[in-house]
C-alpha cells in the first residue's frame, strides 16, 4: 500500500482569505490560481497495518505539532474513505525554496492527498482528491487540478472542490512567471485565522466576486493584460486586509516594494509585466515569453535571486519513490 505523487505549487490570481470553517477549510468565496512549473513537491505515502504510529517527514525533517495535525487531517480523510485505520509513513521533498510565499503548502498537501489516495487504491477523480487536499490547505485543492484552477466555495465536499478552468491556449503557453525571491518567514495560518477581524474584510468580500468574473472571462478570451492587471490589484487588496487585522501583518520587505516599482517602470516602457504576491514577501512577475529575459534581468537588479517558471499541470502519480 504505497504510492508516490507530484504536484506543482500555485500562484494565487484571485486569492481567498479567511475561512467559514477553520477545520474543514471552507473559504468565504471562490479563488483562482495558476500552477507553476518546474517547481514541485514529490510525496511518497506507505500504509502498513503493522506500523504503530504515523510518521511525517518534509525535506528530511520530522514534522510534529500543528504541521503534523494538518498532514493528519488529509491522511485521516483518505483513510476514512478507504475504510482502513493503517498507520502511514509519509515523506515529501520540495525542489524549490519553501516558506517564502511560493505556495509550497499547496503543492505539499496536493501531493500528499494524491499519494494517499493512490496508495489506498481509491477510485477518485482529481476534483474528488482536491476536496481531500483542501483539509490541509485550501490552495492545495487547486494544486491538485493544476493549470488555471478555480476552488469553489461551499460547506461540503461536493461543492467546495477545485475544477480546471477553460483557458485560451495561447495565453497559457505564452505566460512566463519571473520569481523575485525575498526570503522572509511568513505565517499564513495566523492571517487566515483573524481575517474577519479586519475592517477591510467586508470591503474585500464586496468586490471579490467581480474580480473572479473578470479573471474567468479574461482567461477564456486570452486577455493577458486584463488577467494579470486584476491579479496585481487583488494582491494589493489582500495585503490591505492582512495589514489591518489585529496583528497588523506586514509581509512585504524593502525588496518587495523595489520590485513593485521596477515592474511599474517596465510597464511605462511598454513591457507587459504585472506583479503579484500571495501571503509573503516574494514577488511573482507575470509577463510574456518574449520579455522574460528582460524582466528577469530587471528583477535581479533589485538584489534578489530569480527564477523563470511556466504553467504547471495537475498532480500526478510518479514512479520515483522517496523511500
Amino acid at each position: 500500500m504505497k504510492a508516490t505523487a507530484r504536484a506543482h505549487p500555485i500562484q494565487g490570481l484571485v486569492k481567498y482569505h479567511g475561512m467559514r470553517d477553520h477545520d474543514l477549510r471552507f473559504p468565504y468565496h471562490d479563488s483562482i490560481s495558476v500552477c507553476t512549473a518546474p517547481s514541485n513537491t514529490t510525496t511518497t505515502a506507505a500504509f502498513d497495518p503493522d506500523r504503530e504510529e504515523d510518521v511525517y517527514v518534509v525535506d528530511g525533517e520530522t514534522v510534529d505539532g500543528s504541521g503534523a495535525d494538518r498532514i493528519r487531517s488529509v491522511v485521516d480523510e483518505a483513510r476514512r474513505r478507504a475504510g482502513v485505520d493503517h498507520r502511514v509513513r509519509l515523506e515529501s521533498e520540495n525542489n524549490f525554496q519553501t516558506n517564502i510565499g511560493l505556495g509550497s503548502s499547496a503543492s505539499g498537501f496536493a501531493a500528499a492527498a494524491l499519494a494517499c489516495v493512490e496508495a489506498l487504491d481509491l477510485d477518485l477523480t482529481l476534483p474528488d482528491v482536491s476536496a481531500i487536499a483542501r483539509r490541509g490547505s485550501a490552495s492545495a485543492a487547486r494544486a491538485v487540478t493544476g493549470g488555471f484552477s478555480d476552488l469553489h466555495a461551499g460547506m461540503n465536499d461536493e461543492d467546495c472542490r477545485s475544477e480546471r478552468l477553460d483557458v485560451d491556449d495561447d495565453l497559457a503557453d505564452d505566460l512566463r512567471i519571473v520569481i523575485g525571491k525575498v526570503p522572509a518567514y511568513k505565517e499564513t495560518q495566523a492571517a487566515h485565522d483573524e481575517a474577519e477581524d479586519s475592517h477591510m474584510f467586508e470591503a474585500r468580500l464586496a468586490h471579490i466576486h467581480h474580480q473572479l468574473g473578470v479573471v474567468r472571462d479574461s482567461l477564456r478570451e486570452g486577455d493577458f493584460e486584463r488577467t494579470f492587471e486584476t491579479a496585481e490589484h487583488d494582491s494589493l487588496s489582500l495585503a490591505a486586509t492582512t495589514m489591518t487585522g489585529p496583528s497588523g501583518w506586514v509581509y512585504w520587505q524593502p525588496e518587495t516594494l523595489e520590485i513593485f516599482e521596477a515592474v511599474r517602470d517596465l510597464r511605462e516602457d511598454g513591457v507587459p509585466a504585472y506583479f503579484s504576491t500571495d501571503t509573503g514577501a516574494t514577488v511573482y512577475v507575470n509577463t510574456r515569453a518574449e520579455h522574460a529575459d528582460e524582466v528577469e534581468a530587471t528583477i535581479a537588479d533589485c538584489g534578489v535571486d530569480t527564477d523563470v517558471w511556466e504553467v504547471g499541470g495537475p498532480a500526478h502519480v510518479v514512479d520515483d519513490a522517496i523511500f
